[in-house]
């Protein structure tokens, strides 16, 4: 396997994606140093800082436990309005999108819903600055058919104020409700079929998008499984759609889904982008996003616990005992009040894969921690936050999802985790769900999952039931719910996890029957976990922490089994 070093200098040979800085893209500064992201406790070692849902726990780790840092952050664009112009105006593979429009044009753009970035960022957006250049170019060129559609797919629609937050209030007040709109996968005749794959997959589309003379999507890529084919293909598209890719059969066979060339669902949304791309003009516009989560003022997030000064250690007693005192409702409200200090590191468009491909390489400098080789155990502390709560409930269908579907998805190489090894998560895991906005999951769990955890088992019996139920449907369309069938798919985003891992063990669990409807395991302490770990693997386990949040991704270099 290569080395860092080699790893950086093959990085920095491509001129074409590392080159110098350009106003679109800040070149080789996204080549930053991996230096301390990879520390061994020993018996010196400070408590690490894991999260527990919507609080924070302080956690004493055996020596030699192997603790993963997000990389350092990448700095951002310096001139963002520039950045944008620049990338319109030297697309990849097209002509220049002022080149593309006319007087009479029916024009459509879709932007990213609420699931990106997580938390949300501190305005303006990202979507507002690309809109904002966009539509001076519709202006100047005489183009006045134009809609935004929030491309939601069988995601929740976005509230009102969450749309505001996200295209700003000049835009809001100018477009929304008539012509600024979540996507809806249950229109009646609100979709348009173009055709299927060489697979025979089914490619549906949104009606307004297809019938348009150019659909432009603007993209947020915060990690390497955003973007590319699977905006449009997925973020406008319905039921039968969605079958084609989001089955158990798919997840199994990604070996990592957030790794582009081992995923098969990826795979599956090229070829659906094929089509799409054959039926219609497509302007991808596709940003990518620093991993700057927190306030630099709250450094201690991120830190190396080691490396604390006494102002980290306050701020730490102070935030852990303020969270610690309020209820449950208080904590989320506050913890999604705070913005995100994300920056864009690079702004591209033009053709779908050719700008999927720049944006991928920057998504990976800023994520990968290059380690050397798999633990017998690995640590996640799970935070209050997915892409399937943003302001509700983190109910344990999504940690979950979190646990096995994300986390352990994040690698390249192979696995962080050895192939029946342990996985070890702090959280409460209650049994509570939104009711606005996760109806349907209240059953599923409840009645569904108690009956069977085999996911071929659901698809089959069940999936149809829960999708084409008319409640659901009706609370998807008019309310605020993720559609009726929406968690099956979160249970299938953990099928490889579950293939892989050998136990779970959830620290601090509330309510253990959540946990057996999971099949994992509880324990009282840390401590308590590992010995648990320690009989299941047979001897003294090799642990890795990997710390998230922010986004965190490894390379893993060696042979599967390797420690």
């Amino acid at each position: 396997m290569a080395t860092q070093t080699q790893n950086l200098r093959a990085a920095a040979s491509r001129e074409d994606i590392f080159g110098d800085p350009t106003p679109n893209a800040v070149g080789r500064n996204a080549l930053v140093s991996h230096e301390g992201c990879v520390v061994h406790l020993d018996a010196r070692s400070a408590p690490r800082l894991l999260w527990y849902g919507e609080d924070l726990l302080s956690v004493k780790f055996p020596a030699a436990t192997r603790i993963v840092y997000p990389n350092p952050t990448i700095p951002g664009l310096p001139d963002r309005p520039r950045s944008i112009r620049h990338a319109l105006a030297h697309p990849e593979e097209m002509e220049p999108l002022a080149a593309l429009l006319g007087p009479g044009m029916k024009v459509t753009i879709a932007i990213d819903d609420v699931s990106l970035p997580l938390p949300k960022m501190r305005r303006p957006d990202v979507r507002e600055s690309v809109l904002t250049i966009v539509f001076e170019l519709l202006a100047e060129k005489g183009v006045e058919d134009v809609h935004i559609i929030i491309a939601t797919s069988f995601h929740r629609r976005m509230a009102p104020f969450e749309i505001k937050h996200a295209v700003g209030p000049k835009i809001f007040r100018e477009f929304y409700p008539a012509r600024l709109y979540n996507h809806d996968g249950e229109a009646p005749n609100g979709m348009v079929e173009l055709g299927k794959t060489d697979q025979g997959e089914r490619v549906r589309l949104n009606r307004r998008a297809a019938e348009s003379d150019l659909l432009i999507y603007i993209n947020i890529n915060l990690v390497p499984m955003d973007g590319g084919s699977k905006s449009v293909g997925v973020g406008l598209c319905d039921y039968p759609t969605l079958q084609a890719h989001h089955t158990p059969e798919t997840i199994l066979k990604c070996d990592s889904y957030f790794d582009h060339t081992r995923s098969e669902m990826n795979r599956s949304c090229d070829r659906i982008g094929k089509i799409i791309n054959q039926n219609l003009k497509v302007f991808h516009i596709e940003t990518v996003l620093n991993n700057a989560m927190f306030d630099p003022k709250m450094a201690f997030f991120v830190k190396n616990e080691d490396r604390y000064n006494a102002l980290d250690k306050t701020l730490f007693r102070i935030t852990q005992k303020g969270l610690g005192i309020l209820p449950r409702r208080a904590k989320r409200k506050v913890l999604f009040a705070f913005p995100a200090f994300y920056e864009p590191i690079a702004v591209h468009a033009g053709s779908t894969l050719a700008v999927h491909e720049k944006s991928l390489a920057y998504c990976y400098a800023q994520y990968c921690v290059p380690v050397e080789g798999a633990s017998d155990v690995v640590v996640y502390g799970i935070p209050f936050i997915s892409p399937y709560n943003v302001n509700s409930i983190l109910n344990p269908l999504l940690v979950q999802v979190l646990a096995l579907g994300y986390f352990h998805n994040m690698y390249r190489g192979m696995p962080l985790v050895k192939k029946n090894g342990v996985i070890i998560l702090t959280h409460p895991l209650y049994d509570e769900f939104d009711p606005l906005h996760h109806p349907s999951y209240i059953e599923f769990f409840h009645r569904i999952l108690a009956e069977t955890r085999d996911s071929m088992v659901l698809e089959k019996k069940y999936e149809a039931e829960f999708a084409h139920d008319p409640d659901y449907i009706r609370m998807y369309r008019t309310g605020n719910a993720y559609h009726g069938v929406h968690p099956f798919y979160m249970w299938y985003w953990g099928e490889n996890g579950r293939a892989h891992v050998g136990k779970v063990i959830v620290v601090g669990a509330e309510d253990k029957r959540v946990a057996q409807i999971l099949g994992w395991e509880t324990a009282s302490t840390m401590d308590e976990a590992l010995e648990v770990a320690k009989s299941h693997v047979g001897r003294e386990p090799s642990i890795t922490h990997l710390k998230i949040p922010p986004i965190n991704m490894v390379s893993v270099a060696g042979t599967p089994g390797s420690a």
